[in-house]
C-alpha cells in the first residue's frame, strides 16, 4: 500500500527531492568555500582582507541558498505527506462504508478508528521522511566523493566505521519491527475499550461497572506501556550506538589529519573542511535511525489500513444492474420465493420462507425471538444476501438491483434509535439535506413529534446530544419515523419502531402512521395488539416460516399459536382485557 500511494505521489515526492538536492549542493558548498577561504586568506603571508571578504560572502551566499531550500525542502515533505494521509483518510471511510454489514458484526469501532486516526498518522510520518531521507541520501554521498578527493587516507578514517553503521541498523531495524506492530495492535485494544465505554456510558453507569471498565483499560494501557517500553529498550540500545559511530571517526581524522599539517602534507584549510564534511554526516547517519524505526512504525500501520482496504465489500452492485421501475402502477412489491437465509454462526433463521406482500399492502410480521422477523426486514434492502432464493422488489432481484437507488427505495425505523449530534431538522432531512422546512414539518407531524419539538428552545434548529440521548427514548423514535417518512420510500418498514414509545402517546403515533402506511407497502414488526391491528394482514413466522396469516382478528380467534405469542406480552400488562388468557 506504501508503494502504491507513493508511485501515485511521485510527481509531488519528485518535486520536494529535487528541492533536496538543491538544499544538499548548497549544504555541501560550505565547507568548500572555508577552505578556500582559509588557505588563500588567511594561510598566505601576509593575510589577504580581501580575500577573506570575498569568501566570507561566499559562505553566506551558500548558506542562504542552503536555509532557503531547508525550508522549502520541508514544505514540499509536509505538503504530501499530508495529502497522502488525507486520501488514505478519505478511503479508509469510504472503505468502511461500502463494507458489508457482517464485516462491521465482527469488528470493533475502536480499531476501525484506530486504522483512519492513529495508523494513518505513521503513513504521513514517513511520507514526510522519503525527500528528507533521499536528501540525507545524497548528502552522504556527495560528501564521501569530496572527501575522497580531497584525502584518501582521511576518509578511511573518517568513513572507516560505516559497515558497522550498517550492521547496527539492520539489527535495529529487526528487532523493532515486533515492538512496532504490537504498538499500533495494542493501541488498536485500547481504542476499542475507550470507545465501547463512551458509547455505553449509560450502560456502565447504569451497573455500576465504572471500576470494571477502569481494569479492562489499565490491562490495555499497560500492554501498550509494555510495547512501548520494549521499542524504547531497542532504541536506548542501538542508537546510542549508530549516533557514536561516525563521531570515532571524527577522532581519528583530527589526530591523522593534524600530524600530516604539522609535517606539512596537509594545508589547514583542507583539515578543516575535511571536519565540517564529517560532521556533516554526522546528523544524516544519526537520523538512520529514526529512519528505520519510523519506517518499521509505517509498515506495520500500512498493514494494518491495508487489511480494511483489502477486504472485498460482500455487498456489491452487481456487474450489469438492473434499475428498479420508476412509474407504474403498484411501485413496492416484495416478494421471498424460498429463502434460506443464516447468519455467520450457522444458526438457520429463514428456513424456505415463501411470502408476497402486493403493492401498497401493509402487513405485520409476528413471532417469537429468533423466528426470523427483523432478518425479513435486512434482506429487502440487501444488508445481508440470501443463501438460497430470492427476494424481489418490483419484479427485480434485490442483488441486481443498483444498491443505492435500492436502499433509497427502502426506508427502515429500527427499533434502536440513533440519531446524529446535529439539529432535529438535519436529522429529519437526513436523506434529503435540501428538503425545504415545509416537507420537514409535515414528517414530523405525521410522526408525531412537531408538539414536542416546537416546545424546545430552538424548535427544529435544536441541537442534540451524541446518539440523541438529550431526548427521550420515544422522543427519538419519533425523530427516527419522521427521518423515514420524509426519505418517501416505496416499501417502509417499522422494526418495533413504537417499542420506546410511552403508551399514552402511542394512539398519536398509531394514527399518524395509519395515514403514512396509506397506499404505501409497509412491514410493520410489532410486539403491542394496537400496532399490529394497523396492519391488513398478520403474518405469523415460527423458526423461519410462515406458520399462519390473516387479520389481527381472525389469528387471534382461531390461532393458538398467535394467542401464545400474544400472551407473552401479557405478562407486561400491555394486552386489553379481553385478550388475556
Amino acid at each position: 500500500m506504501l508503494r502504491e500511494r507513493v508511485s501515485e505521489q511521485r510527481k509531488g515526492i519528485a518535486v520536494g527531492v529535487l528541492v533536496g538536492l538543491m538544499w544538499t549542493a548548497g549544504k555541501v558548498t560550505v565547507p568548500w568555500v572555508v577552505k578556500q577561504g582559509i588557505d588563500n586568506g588567511i594561510e598566505v603571508d601576509p593575510p589577504d582582507l580581501g580575500s577573506i571578504r570575498l569568501w566570507g560572502l561566499m559562505i553566506l551566499a551558500a548558506g542562504t541558498v542552503s536555509a532557503g531550500f531547508a525550508g522549502a525542502r520541508r514544505y514540499m515533505a509536509f505538503r504530501e505527506a499530508r495529502f497522502a494521509e488525507a486520501t488514505l483518510r478519505d478511503q479508509i471511510f469510504a472503505q468502511i462504508q461500502r463494507l458489508h454489514f457482517a464485516y462491521h458484526d465482527h469488528t470493533q469501532a475502536g480499531q476501525l478508528m484506530s486504522r483512519g486516526a492513529t495508523d494513518l498518522q505513521q503513513v504521513q510520518a514517513f511520507v514526510v521522511m522519503i525527500p528528507m531521507t533521499i536528501s540525507n541520501a545524497m548528502t552522504v554521498i556527495a560528501v564521501t566523493v569530496l572527501l575522497v578527493l580531497l584525502d584518501p587516507i582521511l576518509t578511511l578514517f573518517a568513513l572507516g566505521a560505516l559497515p558497522l553503521v550498517n550492521i547496527m541498523g539492520k539489527r535495529f531495524s529487526t528487532r523493532l519491527f515486533p515492538s512496532v506492530m504490537g504498538i499500533q495492535e495494542e493501541s488498536a485494544q485500547l481504542a476499542a475499550v475507550v470507545d465501547e465505554t463512551v458509547s455505553g456510558i449509560r450502560v456502565v453507569k447504569g451497573f455500576g461497572a465504572e471500576d470494571a471498565q477502569a481494569a479492562r483499560l489499565k490491562t490495555e494501557a499497560d500492554d501498550v506501556f509494555g510495547m512501548a517500553m520494549d521499542a524504547s529498550r531497542t532504541r536506548a540500545t542501538y542508537l546510542p550506538a549508530i549516533e557514536l559511530i561516525p563521531n570515532i571517526g571524527l577522532i581519528a581524522v583530527l589526530a591523522y589529519g593534524g600530524h600530516q599539517i604539522l609535517s606539512g602534507e596537509l594545508t589547514l584549510g583542507t583539515l578543516v573542511s575535511f571536519n565540517l564534511y564529517v560532521v556533516l554526516l554526522i546528523q544524516p547517519l544519526r537520523m538512520l535511525g529514526m529512519i528505520i524505526a519510523q519506517a518499521q512504525r509505517a509498515a506495520a500501520a500500512a498493514d494494518r489500513v491495508a487489511e480494511v482496504l483489502s477486504t472485498a465489500p460482500r455487498i456489491a452492485d452487481p456487474a450489469h444492474p438492473t434499475p428498479l421501475p420508476s412509474k407504474g402502477p403498484g411501485l413496492g412489491h416484495v416478494t421471498f420465493e424460498g429463502v434460506h437465509f443464516s447468519y455467520s454462526d450457522g444458526t438457520k433463521v429463514l428456513d424456505g420462507l415463501d411470502l408476497d406482500i402486493s403493492a401498497g399492502e401493509s402487513i405485520t410480521l409476528v413471532g417469537a425471538t429468533g423466528s426470523g422477523k427483523s432478518t425479513v426486514a435486512r434482506l429487502i434492502p440487501r444488508f445481508y444476501d440470501v443463501r438460497q432464493g430470492r427476494v424481489l422488489l418490483d419484479g427485480v432481484d434485490v442483488r441486481q438491483a443498483p444498491l443505492t437507488e435500492l436502499r433509497r427505495s427502502v426506508g427502515i425505523v429500527f427499533e434502536e434509535t440513533f440519531l446524529f449530534s446535529d439539529t432535529i431538522g438535519a436529522n429529519i432531512a437526513f436523506a434529503d439535506p435540501d428538503a425545504p422546512r415545509e416537507q420537514i414539518e409535515r414528517a414530523a407531524r405525521l410522526s408525531g413529534a412537531h408538539d414536542f419539538i416546537v416546545d424546545l428552545p430552538d424548535g427544529y434548529a435544536t441541537e442534540i446530544g451524541e446518539r440523541g440521548f438529550s431526548l427521550s427514548g420515544g422522543q427519538r423514535q419519533r425523530i427516527a419515523i419522521a427521518r423515514a417518512i420524509l426519505a418517501d420510500p416505496r416499501v417502509l418498514i417499522l422494526d418495533d419502531a413504537t417499542s420506546s414509545v410511552d403508551p399514552t402517546k402511542e394512539h398519536e403515533i398509531r394514527d399518524a402512521l395509519g395515514e403514512v402506511m396509506e397506499g404505501r407497502t409497509t412491514i410493520v414488526i410489532a410486539h403491542r395488539p394496537a400496532t399490529i391491528a394497523l396492519a391488513d394482514r398478520v403474518v405469523l413466522l415460527d423458526r423461519g416460516r410462515i406458520a399462519a396469516e390473516g387479520t389481527h382478528d381472525e389469528l387471534l380467534a382461531t390461532n393458538a399459536a398467535y394467542r401464545q405469542v400474544l400472551a407473552a406480552i401479557d405478562r407486561a400488562g400491555e394486552l386489553p382485557e379481553e385478550v388475556r388468557l
